[in-house]
C-alpha cells in the first residue's frame, strides 16, 4: 500500500522530507500570523497548541499510512518554507486523496505552494494513486484557491468540512 509521502523528492527549488519534531519551533510562526489561520474555525487560540495539534495529526497520518505533509526545504538555504502533501481525507462520506499545502508567511507569494502542489499532483498520477485529486479550501481563502486553479483544478462543489464552509477543487488524471 502506498504511503503517499514524497520523502526524498525534489523540485527546482524545493526538497521534500518527512516533517520532524525539531521543525516545531520553525513552523510555529505559521500559527502566530493571524492571516495564516483566519479562514479556519475550530483551531485552538494558542498558537503553540494549534501547532502541536497539527504536528500530532501529521505524525498520526505517518503511522496510519494516511499520507501526510512533507516538509518543504529551500535547497539554496536549507530553510523550511512550508509543508505540502497528499492526504487521505473523507469528504461527504467519500474517501479522497487531497493535495494540502501551507507556507510560512515570510515565504508567501513566491510560488512555493504551487511548485510543491504541482509535484504532488504529478507523483500521484504517475504512481496511479488516484484518478482524481482534491484540495479542500475554505470558501474565503482566495490565495489557496488561486494555487489550486494554477495547478489545473476546477471548483467541483461547495460543502462543509470540519464545520467550515469549503470549496472542493478537483483535478482529474489527464
Amino acid at each position: 500500500m502506498a504511503n503517499y509521502l514524497l520523502d526524498g523528492h525534489e523540485t527546482e527549488r524545493l526538497s521534500f522530507r518527512k516533517v520532524q519534531s525539531s521543525d516545531f519551533d520553525i513552523w510555529l510562526p505559521f500559527f502566530d500570523n493571524p492571516k495564516s489561520t483566519q479562514f479556519w474555525d475550530g483551531l485552538p487560540a494558542d498558537p503553540a497548541e494549534a501547532c502541536q495539534q497539527q504536528f500530532d495529526r501529521i505524525f498520526e497520518r505517518y503511522e496510519q499510512g494516511l499520507g501526510g505533509m512533507n516538509a518543504l526545504v529551500l535547497k539554496s538555504t536549507n530553510e523550511l518554507v512550508g509543508i505540502c502533501g497528499l492526504l487521505v481525507q473523507e469528504v461527504d462520506g467519500i474517501k479522497e486523496l487531497e493535495i494540502g499545502y501551507s507556507v510560512l508567511p515570510k515565504f508567501w507569494l513566491k510560488g512555493f505552494a504551487f511548485e510543491a502542489a504541482d509535484k504532488c499532483k504529478k507523483e500521484a498520477f504517475k504512481n496511479n494513486w488516484s484518478s482524481s485529486l482534491i484540495s479542500i479550501i475554505h470558501v474565503d481563502n482566495i490565495p489557496s484557491q488561486k494555487v489550486a486553479k494554477k495547478n489545473g483544478m476546477y471548483l467541483d462543489k461547495t460543502t462543509s468540512y470540519k464545520d467550515n464552509p469549503v470549496h472542493i477543487f478537483r483535478v482529474n488524471r489527464g
